[in-house]
Formats: C-alpha cells, structure tokens, sequence
C-alpha cells in the first residue's frame, strides 16, 4: 500500500498515512487516458465556426449569361462555390464536440493519472496552508517548503477564499476542487498538493 508523511506549513514532515489503493495504486492504462485526455479538450471547443453554403449568399438568382453563343464556359449562379463571393463546398458549421464516455471509464482513467503521479513522487500531502490573510508571498514560502516545482495543482475538499485569492497572482498555481478533479490537470502538473481532507473526500467521490 503506498504512503506519505503529513507536510506540516513549514515543510516539517509529520505522521506517516497510507494512501488509498484505489487511487493512487491502480493500473495505468494509456489508451483510456487518452482516450478521457480527448473527449475533455473536445469538450473545450466551442463549435461556432460557420460558412455560408450557395443556399445562403446573398445574389446570384439570375443567371450569368446565356446558355449558348458566348465562347464562355455556362454558368447558372454567382453563387457557386467557384466564383468568388460564393458559397462554400462542405464547410464548418455550429455543431458540438462533445464525446461520451461512461462514469466507470473516466475514473479509471483519473484514478490511473493519480497512480502514475504518485509514483514519480509528484503527490503531496499537507495538513493545510495555515494562512491566517490573503498573502501571495505566504503561499510561495509553503510551495517552497513542500518542495513543490514547476507547475502546481492544489486540490482543496471545498472553496477556500484565503487559499484562492493567495494563488490568484501564481501563474503556475491552479486550485481544484476534490470533487472537480479531472484527467488533464493532473498530467498538466508537476506537483499535486492534498490538503488531508481533501484526500478523504477524494476518496468518498472516486474511490
């Protein structure tokens, strides 16, 4: 069973606690983590490119010129795809990017991100930020403390304003909360802090 020391504010490490197996001791599987990876940056997208087909230009009701006689190449719109000024062949138009995947396949895929995490040592666990004011200075000498580099996720069991505000000017520093964490943060991370109860209600959602 994997496990941590508690990180006390000043970086000091406290008792030693076991780690869920269920989250931070499963099996990796790449193609269903890709495959979540996916259907979330597809949900991002906001699907709102649009082109006007032959139907939708504007003009064009007369035809050009006369069938026959001209030397010309017929034509029967000025709407067409290949005038210019007409319409698109096949282009974009609104529509969602939305994939499906069911419940059980998208933990198993956070609960894999979060075992691959913790083994390459990425996975912290403090006792709390211990902020008695907004400060942002306060929460860079903590992030020092606990070792935590390159970019930071902070998983939180429920809305925090001192922490939240603290990290807002912290550009590598992003604030999640316990029941809102999702594949592409972790793996986005460098360093994931728990506060302890965040643990606990990680495990209530996923576990």
């Amino acid at each position: 069973m994997p496990s941590t020391r508690i990180l006390a504010p000043n970086g000091k490490q406290g008792e030693q606690i076991d780690l869920p197996e269920t989250l931070f001791a499963s099996p990796v599987n790449e193609s269903l983590i890709h495959q979540a990876v996916v259907r979330q940056l597809a949900g991002r997208r906001r699907g709102t490119a649009d082109t006007l087909t032959r139907a939708e230009v504007s003009g064009g009701g007369a035809k050009p010129w006369r069938q026959k006689g001209t030397g010309r190449a017929r034509q029967g719109s000025r709407r067409a795809p290949h005038w210019a000024g007409g319409g698109v062949a096949f282009g974009p138009h609104p529509r969602g990017y939305e994939q499906k995947m069911p419940a059980k396949m998208r933990r198993a895929a956070l609960r894999g991100v979060l075992s691959a995490k913790q083994a390459e040592g990425a996975l912290r666990v403090i006792e709390g930020f211990g902020l008695d004011e907004i400060r942002t200075r306060d929460v860079i000498g903590r992030l020092e403390a606990w070792n935590a580099e390159g970019k930071v996720l902070v998983v939180l069991p429920a809305r925090d304003e001192l922490v939240e505000r603290s990290c807002a000017n912290l550009r590598e520093v992003r604030v999640v909360l316990a029941h809102s964490l999702n594949v592409v943060d972790i793996l986005e991370a460098d360093t994931i802090i728990f506060t302890r109860e965040a643990l606990a209600r990680s495990r209530e959602v996923y576990a």
